[in-house]
């Protein structure tokens, strides 16, 4: 059975963000300190309230094994798993949610799945979809999913899964660049893989949610389909840049042929802009690409 350990001699840091979730964070808490403390790791939950006007601080402060962590406002969910994580003292980081939809009970099988693999993060891939607008959230996951897969070369079970846990020495270069939103989850998997760290997945089971989500099914989704961008084109450029320039490539070398078919010698001005265009995103994909290869190995 687990005991309490030292402030830096710590397994497991659970971060756990909360915003207006007094109705069932003494709940979340109770369960993963049960489960932690039949593990054989030390472990802390550091619980990170996000600016509540609920009172969900004082309904875990002063539990065993929690740490609180209080913003005085709102700042977002990545804002409290961001610093939550830089704050942790375990070598390994679990992230999950404070409102009954994730097995929290598994987070010592997935720290147990990680000690014992050659994986840097494992991740729960969600089996069901619940909540809100879910005729709108299944099509719209899966599109972003088959683009993150495409451009990261990587199969993802589930990109925006809440249930992780990773190596903090791993993860620690790239919490910097976690947005304050939602979409943390789907970076901290996409720097992962783009620079060649192992993931692994388990497959869960997803609950209904308690409380009220803070989900918005069309700001939520324009955000995590930039990150998506965003995070590959910050680590391999060229897959973001070179399928559009070849395709303006391909485009304006099939109109100078109609061109020359039409008018020989004749080149009209938006076939130039195809080619020209074309041209300029590769060139601005290299030269990324070499920025990005520079920092790497500088």
């Amino acid at each position: 059975m687990t005991t309490p350990a030292g402030p830096d001699q710590l397994d497991v840091t659970v971060v756990l963000p909360a915003f207006n979730e007094v109705g069932h964070i003494r709940a979340e808490v109770d369960r993963i300190s049960a489960t932690l403390k039949d593990s054989p790791y030390s472990f802390e939950i550091l619980v990170v309230d996000d600016g509540s006007s609920d009172g969900t601080s004082d309904a875990v402060e002063g539990l065993p094994f929690v740490r609180l962590l209080r913003f005085p406002v709102n700042r977002g969910s990545g804002t409290a798993r961001r610093i939550g994580s830089m704050q942790a003292r375990g070598r390994y980081v679990a992230w999950t949610d404070a409102d009954m939809t994730y097995p929290n009970e598994r987070i010592g099988e997935f720290v147990a799945h990680l000690e014992g693999s050659y994986a840097d993060q494992v991740v729960g891939a969600r089996t069901t979809e619940q909540g809100r607008y879910k005729a709108l959230r299944v099509p719209a996951k899966w599109l972003i999913r088959r683009l993150a897969e495409y451009l990261a070369q990587a199969s993802i079970p589930d990109l925006n899964s809440g249930l992780r846990v990773f190596r903090k020495d791993i993860a620690r270069p790239y919490l910097g660049l976690l947005p304050p939103g939602f979409s943390c989850v789907t970076t901290i998997t996409l720097a992962f893989l783009a620079n060649g760290h192992v993931v692994d997945y388990l497959p869960i089971d997803y609950q209904q949610r308690a409380g009220r989500s803070h989900f918005h099914p069309i700001t939520d989704a324009y955000r995590y389909i930039l990150q998506v961008l965003r995070m590959i084109t910050f680590f391999e450029p060229l897959r973001v840049f070179g399928p559009v320039a070849l395709s303006l490539l391909l485009v304006g070398a099939g109109k100078f042929v109609y061109d020359q078919i039409q008018e020989p010698f004749a080149i009209a001005a938006n076939t130039l802009l195809l080619i020209l265009g074309g041209l300029i995103l590769f060139s601005v994909g290299m030269l990324a690409d070499l920025i990005v290869r520079t920092n790497r190995h500088g």
